[in-house]
């Protein structure tokens, strides 16, 4: 019984599994095809990818999309562990309902209906205070930072949850200032978890389309707005290679961040070992004294 039901347990993960990298490995072996039909192979070549180089359109809107990324990671980070650290740790006050639904609500509003919410509050912003100047990058980050922070705020709020608060009040008690105990003691525990907010948020953002299609404006097309005005008049191998790309780039960046986490893991380890010897040495001291 228990043996058919691994079995079952172990063909679902395979089956599972193939659904998802079964097409993303097709895709990765069609970026070296040398025929422009992606379906058809033709033999082994890599013409697409310098093809892809000499794109200076595709290039462009790559390089817009990679700064938008990173700043928008960069802010919503800072913002959503600032929010996670308010839901967390300061318990019940007064319009703390209010805070927590407006972090939230962009996980479960329409993309569409952030997308316009966004471009009407711009066109507002830009009739009354003439700012912003039209639609573009700064659009994009500011739409991108409103999405963004709301998984960064879920992701730091949880860790904060799990997180034992006698450390700090340990750190308190010895005189530390509140913002010594946060960049000493709060921060590093919960790196892994700003680092997973980072790299969650430089990916939605990478990859966004509907709501950078409502404030994106002339000269500011990001790399899916590329993209997906390209597949839509058939998908041509240059496509395939820069898909590879950006899985290549992804790859490694899951792998880069995975092993600094580990690393990081396994030193708090370390240093706790650490201190329980140090701490067992000064009972014994003391009880020989």
């Amino acid at each position: 019984m228990n043996q058919g039901r691994n079995l079952f347990r172990t063909l679902v993960l395979i089956l599972g599994f193939a659904f998802l990298y079964i097409p993303i490995v097709s895709l990765i072996v069609y970026s070296f095809n040398s025929s422009r039909l992606v379906t058809v192979w033709g033999g082994f070549s890599t013409k697409w990818y310098g093809a892809l180089l000499r794109n200076d359109q595709i290039l462009n809107a790559a390089m817009l999309s990679l700064k938008v990324a990173a700043i928008s990671a960069t802010l919503a980070v800072v913002l959503g562990t600032l929010a996670g650290l308010v839901l967390a740790r300061f318990g019940p006050f007064k319009g703390r309902t209010l805070l927590s639904g407006l972090t939230t609500a962009p996980l479960v509003m329409p993309e569409v209906i952030t997308g316009l919410s966004l471009l009407l509050l711009f066109v507002t912003m830009e009739q009354i205070i003439g700012w912003p100047a039209g639609r573009g990058m700064t659009t994009i980050i500011i739409s991108h930072i409103t999405l963004t922070m709301a998984f960064v705020t879920v992701v730091v709020q949880s860790r904060l949850s799990q997180m034992d608060d006698s450390l700090e009040e340990a750190a308190m008690d010895l005189g530390a200032r509140p913002h010594k105990v946060f960049f000493l003691i709060t921060l590093p525990i919960i790196a892994p978890a700003l680092m997973s907010g980072w790299l969650l948020a430089f990916t939605l953002s990478l990859d966004d389309l509907v709501i950078t299609s409502f404030v994106a404006g002339p000269g500011s097309s990001t790399l899916p707005m590329v993209i997906f005005s390209k597949v839509r008049l058939g998908v041509s191998p240059d496509i395939n290679a820069l898909a590879t790309i950006l899985v290549a780039i992804v790859a490694i960046g899951v792998i880069v961040a995975g092993f600094t986490m580990s690393r990081q893991q396994k030193q708090r380890e370390r240093d706790a070992q650490m201190a329980l010897a140090a701490n067992q040495q000064m009972i014994e001291s003391v009880k020989k004294g």
